[in-house]
């Protein structure tokens, strides 16, 4: 299995490509920014996209989608809990003093439990709000991957002082979605380096007591 990560935007999200080898076929997760960039690691792979999966709707994860929509003609999928954060992208582009993108239109509900493939991989969508309330991450058993969006980083948690955010809710969904996940298994998160389930079981201070 392909996977890049291409730090986006002036937030510098990760936005994760992951391609299969045999049929070329790619999923890119949270393409918040920097199609250009995106497209041409497509190229160098010669990928052809089926996906674009978006974690939240946060401007910096789901900026770009809509002109990587209308280049590969690719389908949107995103939780419908957090679609008032899309309608408002006018106020996150003025929170962060940036230019207002082309707001993405949704081809998909993603919902928890529902599972998209790359090649004959699985990607296992997992429902994780607090963050948002939309919020979700992406479990891949062959990868030993989830990519957590914003909701778990290496030491910390997404914060949830932002509108749909809620701190008991992302504590919840971590306990109960992200750590029974293997110990070894690796976090992608929203932002920053990566890291593992059981590093942060040990070291993370927000998830102390869980």
């Amino acid at each position: 299995m392909i996977h890049e990560i291409l730090r986006v935007g002036m937030l510098e999200c990760n936005c994760s490509i992951f391609g299969d080898e045999q049929t070329r076929e790619a999923i890119v997760i949270d393409p918040g920014d920097n199609i250009d960039d995106i497209r041409e690691m497509l190229a160098r792979h010669s990928l052809r996209v089926k996906a674009i999966v978006i974690t939240h709707a946060h401007i910096d994860h789901i900026g770009g989608a809509a002109r990587l929509k209308a280049l590969t003609g690719a389908p949107v999928y995103m939780n419908a809990n957090d679609k008032a954060l899309l309608d408002h992208l006018d106020v996150q582009a003025s929170w962060l003093g940036m230019d207002l993108p082309e707001r993405t239109e949704v081809d998909s509900d993603l919902r928890d439990g529902d599972r998209l493939t790359v090649g004959a991989t699985e990607l296992n969508v997992l429902h994780t709000p607090g963050h948002t309330q939309g919020s979700v991450s992406l479990w891949i058993p062959a990868e030993n991957k989830v990519v957590a969006g914003d909701t778990l980083f290496r030491d910390s948690i997404g914060r949830t002082d932002l509108p749909g955010g809620n701190g008991r809710q992302i504590l919840r969904s971590i306990r109960e979605r992200l750590l029974p996940l293997p110990e070894d298994a690796v976090v992608i998160p929203g932002h920053g380096p990566s890291t593992t389930i059981g590093r942060e079981k040990e070291f993370n201070y927000f998830l102390r007591g869980l």
